[in-house]
């Protein structure tokens, strides 16, 4: 195995690490989450 097919698959592994974040991200129960999440800076203690 040399140095190029070590790249080619952290590439991929890299890719699909980020497919999955894009899919849980943009999974419907998460929407409420994120609202509230989005809102913490303006919240007053």
């Amino acid at each position: 195995m040399d140095i190029n097919t070590l790249r080619i698959l952290a590439t991929i592994a890299s890719f699909a690490v980020f497919v999955g974040i894009v899919v849980w991200a943009w999974k419907r129960r998460k929407t409420d989450d994120f609202k509230e999440a989005a809102n913490l800076p303006f919240t007053h203690d």
